[in-house]
């Protein structure tokens, strides 16, 4: 070890009398593999602080995103439950569903909804908010939409009372999520970043039931730490492995490891004491040139996803130490079964959630 320091040092000072940009390379690499080390330990705390928590595997289920695909919303939820075994469920209250015309509300699509999970002991985190999953993230009611926000602000927060105060006392509900991805500007239709807004929803939530979890998630792969108000109750964040369109033409496998959100977690504990859960982990194909899943055959989905990839999910989950996550594409999965029979993909679902279930 001395003979590997001495050297190493002697061929710092070589580079050191040299000129000044092989100096600046050499003091930036410096600080970036000191930085690198720095990360990788928080992430390595993280993972061993957390190895006793309980694990929380669960997906996001959206009932248009299923009768998209030419599915049966209920019969696909049904069969996630009775099937796969899902027993955690990341639920939508999109606005221009609920309340189609202002003030007049239909909560029969939310309300089957949390039926099956009640009646299938299983929990929920409720989206609230503008913004949700699934494109097109803001999902402002026609009515509303060309309307000044200070006067569609105070209507969107009468809709998030009427859900918050109908589904709180529900023995499914778990938590709810706020405004997802709230200051993600490149992605969807949504022109309103306001974080005076995000915070004023945040109180009412509380305001409104304060005994339920409340979180706020993070948009994809960010570097960095959310450190402006609200400060929830939990963190979540989003993780996608392999897009298209970004550089265009080609699909792109993002690089960063298991540890690189350990440390995202941990840096997130150390900073804030607040946990972090993964609340949509990519576990569906991704089409290319924006064209829909049932455009594109079974060939070119498995270019973005297929078992294999579906496996590598799993691993990426227990390799972050995050002791929740939920997976997005469970619609997918089904759609794969029934439409394209092809049943790979919904059998290592099963394989993994009923390991869960026995594990808990």
């Amino acid at each position: 070890m001395k003979k590997v320091t001495r050297k190493l040092g002697g061929l710092l000072g070589v580079y050191w009398r040299k000129g000044l940009w092989q100096k600046t390379v050499m003091v930036a690499v410096s600080i970036f593999l000191v930085g690198l080390a720095g990360m990788y330990g928080i992430a390595r705390w993280y993972m061993f602080a957390s190895r006793h928590q309980p694990k929380v595997l669960g997906v996001s289920f959206i009932p248009a995103y299923a009768e998209s695909l030419g599915l049966d919303a209920k019969q696909t939820m049904d069969a996630l439950i009775n099937d796969v075994g899902i027993r955690h469920f990341r639920l939508v209250s999109y606005w221009d569903q609920l309340e189609p015309t202002a003030g007049s509300y239909d909560f029969s699509l939310l309300d089957w909804q949390m039926q099956k999970a009640e009646a299938s002991h299983s929990k929920v985190t409720l989206s609230l908010g503008l913004r949700q999953p699934r494109w097109p993230e803001c999902h402002m009611p026609a009515w509303a939409a060309d309307e000044p926000q200070s006067q569609w602000q105070p209507q969107l927060e009468t809709f998030i009372t009427q859900v918050v105060n109908r589904y709180k006392h529900s023995s499914a509900l778990d938590s709810y999520q706020l405004e997802n991805e709230f200051l993600l500007h490149g992605f969807g239709s949504c022109t309103n970043f306001d974080r005076n807004r995000l915070i004023s929803e945040y109180k009412l939530v509380k305001k409104l039931d304060s005994s339920h979890k409340l979180i706020v998630t993070r948009s994809n792969n960010a570097i960095g730490f959310p450190i402006g108000k609200p400060t929830p109750d939990e963190f979540g964040v989003s993780i996608y492995k392999r897009v298209w369109g970004n550089p265009p033409g080609r699909y792109l496998e993002y690089p960063f490891p298991a540890w690189f959100y350990a440390f995202l977690a941990g840096g997130q504990k150390l900073m804030t004491g607040k946990d972090m859960i993964i609340h949509e982990m990519q576990a569906e194909a991704w089409a290319p040139n924006n064209q829909n899943i049932t455009d594109i055959n079974l060939a070119e989905q498995n270019k973005s996803f297929n078992a294999g990839r579906f496996e590598g999910r799993f691993e990426l989950i227990e390799g972050t130490g995050i002791h929740e996550a939920y997976l997005w594409g469970a619609e997918y999965w089904y759609y794969r079964l029934v439409k394209e029979h092809d049943p790979s993909v919904w059998n290592v679902a099963k394989t993994h959630f009923q390991q869960a279930t026995k594990d808990q």
